[in-house]
């Protein structure tokens, strides 16, 4: 892989990652553009003990572009796109309309190839891997950003999801606080090590998970089962089986296996509701372990953690989607409508031949 940082008209920074080492990125950003300006803010919620990020600025974001206005596709010609040159493999840069900005953390956008009609599912393996190599050198650089402490890459895809770029691309929010999921995770993590005596909570899933029923696909260092309280109609969690707290801690035998078993997931997902439904909508979300302090969890360290994926869709059957209504987003209960064991049995059904 080869990195070549760089930055775009209006300040905001650039970088390629390629997969040969002799590209040369030197292409001008030919934008006239203004300085990026913000007003990201946060603001903790005192009844919940959560944090709201207010940016009044996003209004203004670019909305359902066509394909010939894409600003993530490659520039060309008069037609100047976010990515100066002619072409890339993948590309991350700074979102010019950050949901955190400054000392309230940074957002960036990941673009997982050139093509505007691709998909993750249809990436090769070769630029899968260049995607994980791109988020863990990417966890690596904002986790010693002094505003951040928790870094999250995550893809939004489809338009059900919210997703207003259609362009295949995933984002990283780097917080300024240990976020609220990860947050109870911990806190159920710190209780099950002191009522165990040491015993870890991942583990304990993960082990407990690989001897059932709800196993979707297993290879030599990664494990996908759809969990015994899913929330979401179809849910896949994807578990290293060596725990580590983040992507850096991959070894390289995980990095090297994880393309196949990853786009096979995803192949999987967009084939659950057949051959003539469009495209599965679905967020896919790495949980790591905070950079900051865990003084909050007692007894717990960053190594407690454990790295995973968690891959879900809004879609419960064919054209109906799974909407939070009054109990998952008045009182966070959620209401599954489809069994886990039973969408485990059908992730399995629609393996690849």
């Amino acid at each position: 892989m080869k990195k070549t940082s760089t930055r775009l008209a209006d300040g905001r920074e650039l970088i390629y990652y390629d997969l040969a080492d002799d590209t040369v990125r030197d292409a001008v950003d030919r934008r006239p553009l203004d300085a990026t300006v913000t007003t990201s803010e946060i603001r903790r919620d005192e009844l919940l003990g959560d944090s709201v990020a207010i940016a009044s600025h996003r209004q203004g974001r670019t909305y359902h572009p066509p394909a010939d206005e894409c600003p993530l596709c490659p520039s060309e010609g008069d037609r100047l796109s976010e990515i100066p040159d002619s072409s890339y493999d993948v590309v991350v840069f700074e979102n010019r309309f950050p949901s955190l900005a400054g000392d309230s953390g940074r957002c960036e956008v990941v673009c997982f190839t050139s093509d505007h009609h691709a998909s993750f599912a249809s990436l090769g393996e070769r630029q899968a891997r260049l995607v994980l190599d791109a988020w863990t050198d990417r966890t690596s650089e904002l986790s010693h950003l002094p505003s951040v402490e928790q870094v999250f890459c995550f893809e939004n895809r489809g338009a059900e999801i919210g997703v207003t770029l259609q362009h295949p691309h995933g984002q990283i929010y780097a917080y300024p606080f240990t976020t609220p999921r990860t947050a109870l995770m911990l806190r159920q993590v710190a209780a099950h090590k002191e009522a165990t005596g040491g015993e870890n909570l991942f583990g304990a899933v993960v082990e407990r998970e690989r001897a059932g029923e709800r196993v979707v696909l297993e290879g030599e260092h990664w494990v996908a089962f759809v969990p015994y309280a899913a929330h979401w109609p179809y849910e896949v969690h994807l578990y290293p089986k060596r725990r580590v707290p983040d992507l850096l801690g991959l070894d390289e035998a995980a990095r090297a296996e994880f393309p196949r078993v990853y786009l096979e997931l995803l192949r999987r997902f967009d084939r659950i509701f057949g051959e003539s439904e469009p495209p599965t909508p679905y967020i896919a979300a790495w949980h790591q372990a905070p950079f900051g302090p865990l003084d909050d969890f007692d007894g717990v360290t960053r190594d407690d953690f454990a790295l995973h994926l968690e891959l879900f869709t809004i879609r419960r059957t064919s054209g109906k989607l799974k909407f939070l209504a009054g109990s998952e987003s008045g009182m966070n209960v959620f209401i599954n409508d489809v069994p886990p064991e039973r969408a485990a049995e059908r992730l399995r059904e629609v393996a690849s031949s």
